[in-house]
């Protein structure tokens, strides 16, 4: 699109904030516009998101959270217009020049979601038939995916001549029946605790976390941006898609997310049954046992990308493996930490009695 073209098409837009553009740069869902009265940032997102998440970010600045790339509102206070079927709103537009390294930036990221998740968390009212049924509901789920998997094996074994991909699956099944069981017993855990709770801990959670959603200004400091998916929940929903995400690699012991998750949790500490949770469902391999399914399933395989598939995905699990692993052998230490501390003390206290 031609400049004067996209000048055309943002004019009657930003009218309604009393800014007048003078050069446009788009970057696909925000331009960059300098205008009369500064550099700025218009965000396009579909009409059907709604605005709903305005009032999240409202929420958070009356807690006192203000790392949040601030929305403009128009000259008669809306924060978002439609215009041609699209939803536009419109912020400063932050340099984001990162001075520090990778690591250092993913950590500042994770202290800001402790500060996001401390200043925003509150209890709400728990059904205890409800979470009795989610937990029933999710146990036989788990129970139906061990026992695909243990069939598959059964029918992979009885084959004459193995395919590729049920080779690799064969070689696979004792991390996977391992991973089943390890979440499944995180999960009764988590259970056995809460069972007889009515409150949870809920927070605000950001609903994209990324590094590309986390954006510096000129001083270091870093911001949040697009909270379009923004909402109540657990701090998982935030935690897990990134380290899911981060971990979709190939093999490493990924000390750095370890890092990254403690560093979070020096600021927002997780209460015990909240840790089960979290390592239940981290652990759970679900994605690589519906790539299993869809093998099953298939009636025209292509087996070079089934095989690909299987490979990455045992790949994260193997990723995620780690992590899981570091955290039970800290939280473990920790635990017998305390107790040897807590035997000190109680033996002082008998001595001088």
């Amino acid at each position: 699109m031609s400049k004067r073209n996209q000048l055309k098409e943002v004019s009657p837009i930003l009218k309604h904030f009393g800014v007048t553009p003078h050069f446009v740069e788009d970057f696909g869902k925000v331009s960059r516009i300098y205008g009369d009265k500064g550099v700025f940032a218009l965000k396009k997102i579909p009409p059907t998101h709604g605005t709903n998440f305005i009032k999240n970010v409202q929420y958070l600045y009356q807690r006192g959270y203000n790392r949040i790339v601030p929305i403009y509102p128009t000259l008669d206070g809306r924060y978002a217009i439609i215009h041609q079927n699209h939803l536009y709103y419109l912020m400063p537009w932050l340099p984001n020049e990162v001075k520090e390294d990778q690591d250092e930036r993913h950590k500042q990221m994770f202290r800001e979601l402790a500060r996001l998740h401390t200043l925003s968390v509150r209890e709400v009212s728990i059904n205890k038939e409800e979470k009795q049924e989610h937990y029933e509901a999710t146990i036989h789920e788990w129970e139906t995916e061990n026992e695909f998997v243990e069939g598959f094996l059964e029918h992979c074994e009885n084959q004459w001549y193995m395919s590729p991909f049920e080779l690799l699956f064969c070689l696979y099944y004792n991390d996977i029946s391992q991973a089943l069981r390890y979440s499944t017993n995180q999960f009764k855990e988590w259970f056995e605790k809460t069972k007889d709770d009515n409150k949870a801990r809920v927070v605000i959670s950001h609903g994209k976390l990324s590094t590309e959603h986390f954006i510096f200004d000129d001083r270091g400091y870093g911001y949040f941006a697009n909270f379009e998916d923004s909402r109540q929940g657990s701090p998982m929903h935030d935690l897990l898609p990134f380290l899911s995400r981060a971990l979709k690699t190939y093999p490493k012991n990924s000390e750095d997310c370890v890092d990254w998750l403690y560093t979070y949790f020096k600021y927002f500490p997780l209460k015990e049954d909240e840790l089960h949770l979290l390592l239940s469902y981290f652990a759970q391999p679900g994605p690589f046992i519906r790539i299993v399914e869809d093998y099953y399933k298939s009636t025209n395989k292509n087996e070079r990308k089934f095989v690909q598939r299987l490979q990455r995905q045992y790949w994260q699990l193997k990723n995620i493996e780690y992590i899981v692993m570091r955290i039970d052998e800290i939280e473990r230490q920790k635990k017998l930490a305390q107790e040897a501390a807590q035997a000190e003390a109680e033996g002082q206290d008998g001595a001088q009695d």
